[in-house]
């Protein structure tokens, strides 16, 4: 598996954890840590799918 592959696949499980997480922040329930894992797997994966076409 390729680091491009790799980086889409974390930005595709960041996305809907942050959204996720920015819901039960708003909601009653542990939303802080879901939005911050979500953050950073969308993030990351972003950046290593971008390091991945050059």
């Amino acid at each position: 598996m390729s680091e491009r592959q790799i980086g889409k696949v974390m930005a595709a499980v960041g996305a809907p954890l942050t959204l996720a997480g920015v819901a039960m922040y708003f909601l009653p329930g542990p939303g802080v840590p879901v939005l911050i894992l979500g953050l950073s797997l969308l993030v990351t994966g972003l950046v290593m799918a971008a390091a991945g076409r050059r």
